[in-house]
């Protein structure tokens, strides 16, 4: 039988993939976004929630010398979760992600899909905002393809739907579909090929969560229970494999929320149902919903244990926008 032995999980901000110079541009941008979810947990523009931020205080954490220092700790995270992955020996990764409207859109948007076909193209990255025109750091710039699993990821999919999750399904890409590359899969999981797999790429099983777009994004207690139904669905598939699972996405974005995060890796590390249940879920939306991602996970290795390599909160601009970035790995 198949082994669930290793979790892992990281943000996927493009941020972290942008020197430290170039995150006051992307505070910049933050300026456009008309629905920026504070602290508070209520919804508004740039300018109302500066309003409503310490100025003073946000201004120490974005100081040259502090971003640097945070880049610089980003980067350890994401080669320390690398390393672990290429050391891991796995035969399967099972990755866990969400889709931005580039490949699961309106017309279909189910609360949870899985990818069962053969093959998945990976997009390439061109030049972005922050990185003086070149690339994000890490990023190949031409699209590629990578194996996947479609025996696990059929037989995930059939285990589910035994174990009374109705899930999503998916056999291939629509070439006509997709974010930056047409018919690719989508961000939370390029940015496991591109920063994580550094290595040969491992078959992969994506899993799709709809952790953005409301009105049936799964609770917090149901992305826990999907965790553990994935995990003995992979230790009931006969063959003989070590498997990996891989969080992709969070923590608090696009304003960073160290309160929520430090509420969130908490009841991860206790591995408790009730202190993730109980995270406010007005503010588990947005860039913030992924910790879902990581929920999933923490469900899937509750026979593991939790090992947080690193927080960083990620200030990019006065009104406290950023990314809080998190690095974590279950052994």
């Amino acid at each position: 039988m198949a082994q669930l032995v290793l979790g892992l999980a990281s943000s996927h901000s493009p941020q972290l993939s942008t020197p430290a110079e170039g995150w006051l541009a992307r505070g910049e941008r933050d300026k456009g976004n008309t629905a920026l979810i504070g602290t508070d947990g209520v919804v508004s523009n740039y300018e109302d929630l500066l309003a409503r931020t310490d100025v003073a205080r946000i201004a120490k954490e974005i100081t040259p010398e502090k971003m640097s220092e945070r880049h610089q700790r980003n980067q350890k995270g994401i080669a320390r979760l690398a390393e672990t992955l290429s050391q891991a020996n796995l035969d399967i990764l099972v990755m866990v992600g969400d889709d931005q409207q580039e490949y699961l859109q309106d017309d279909n948007m189910p609360g949870f899909c899985i990818y069962w076909g053969d093959k998945v193209t990976v997009g390439g990255r061109g030049a972005d905002v922050g990185t003086g025109g070149q690339p994000l750091i890490g990023y190949a710039t031409e699209d590629s393809t990578a194996p996947a699993h479609p025996s696990l990821g059929r037989h995930l999919i059939e285990s589910l739907v035994e174990a009374e999750f109705d899930a999503g399904s998916s056999k291939f890409f629509d070439p006509d579909k997709g974010g930056r590359s047409k018919g690719s899969i989508g961000h939370a999981f390029g940015y496991i090929y591109h920063r994580i797999m550094t290595g040969d790429r491992i078959p992969a099983v994506p899993v799709m969560v709809n952790t953005y777009y409301p009105p049936n994004q799964p609770t917090p207690k149901r992305c826990y229970a999907l965790g553990q139904a994935l995990r003995s669905a992979i230790e009931s598939w006969p063959g003989d494999a070590r498997v990996g699972i891989m969080a992709s996405g969070g923590l608090s974005h696009f304003v960073v929320d160290e309160e929520l995060d430090t509420m969130a890796l908490e009841g991860m590390k206790d591995k408790s149902v009730d202190k993730l249940s109980r995270l406010p879920r007005e503010r588990l939306n947005s860039g913030s919903s992924e910790i879902r991602n990581w929920i999933v996970v923490t469900g899937a290795t509750e026979h593991l244990e939790m090992d947080l390599l690193d927080y960083v909160p990620a200030y990019r601009s006065p009104a406290g926008t950023g990314c809080g970035m998190g690095f974590a790995q279950w052994t």
